[in-house]
């Protein structure tokens, strides 16, 4: 299954403030987990085609091989904390599960 996490930062948090803690806690802790199979983070630069600002300033990408396994591994201590902390700092973060279509 792949996630995929859209989100700006709340008010008040600066790129740089949220872009030190994903470098330094929310991508290596996530990529550890035993369930994922990838998480990646993208700053969104623009639209396009358009000299428009996107809609979101950022967006995760969570490829998670083991949906039982990742229940249990957001259920830790440790991944509460780290959504806390994301909830913090995302703005009503919008997460959509995917699946992906075969020809």
């Amino acid at each position: 299954m792949r996630v995929i996490v859209l989100f700006n930062l709340r008010p008040g948090v600066t790129v740089a403030d949220y872009e030190t803690w994903a470098k330094t806690t929310d991508l290596p802790v996530v990529n550890a987990l035993p369930s994922i199979e990838s998480f990646r983070v993208f700053q969104a630069t623009g639209v396009m085609g358009s000299g428009e600002a996107p809609p979101y300033q950022y967006i995760e990408v969570v490829d998670i091989a083991d949906e039982t396994q990742f229940g249990a591994d957001v259920s830790t201590d440790t991944m509460k904390r780290i959504a806390a902390e994301f909830q913090a700092l995302a703005d009503n973060p919008i997460f959509v599960t995917t699946t992906e279509l075969k020809a």
